[in-house]
């Protein structure tokens, strides 16, 4: 990923028995329609974003919104197809569900191995 996400792992903690997008949305730092637009590429790879608008019924500026987080965050490409009678679309296409899914697993070590080594260090004197 080209940005480190913030962390709302706080939250995903507290939740006894998460739902997959609520990890998701906790570990990449990406609200719940971001990630509700992942998953619809996930179902429709290769979508203009007038089309996926229409699909998750959102506005038009959202999911540009939502597909531009999710570029930087690594989990959608943008590709431009040429049009038959000139000029271009963009397409966007989701990372695929298992690539998706061994971030989520190196973020979550990375935090753990971050917090084992703060429960290490502690000496127990004030800083």
């Amino acid at each position: 990923m080209a940005d480190s996400p913030q962390h709302r792992l706080g939250e995903l903690m507290e939740a006894s028995n998460p739902a997959f997008e609520e990890v998701m949305s906790c570990v990449f730092g990406i609200e719940d329609h971001e990630t509700r637009a992942y998953l619809g590429l996930c179902e429709r790879p290769g979508s203009t974003i007038e089309e996926l608008a229409a699909a998750l019924d959102r506005d038009r500026s959202t999911v540009t919104r939502s597909l531009s987080t999710l570029r930087d965050r690594g989990l959608v490409r943008r590709d431009r197809r040429l049009l038959d009678g000139g000029g271009y679309v963009y397409q966007y296409t989701a990372l695929e569900l298992p690539a998706a899914k061994e971030l989520l697993h190196e973020a979550l070590d990375a935090w753990t191995a971050t917090v084992h080594d703060v429960i290490d260090e502690f000496d127990g004197t004030e800083r």
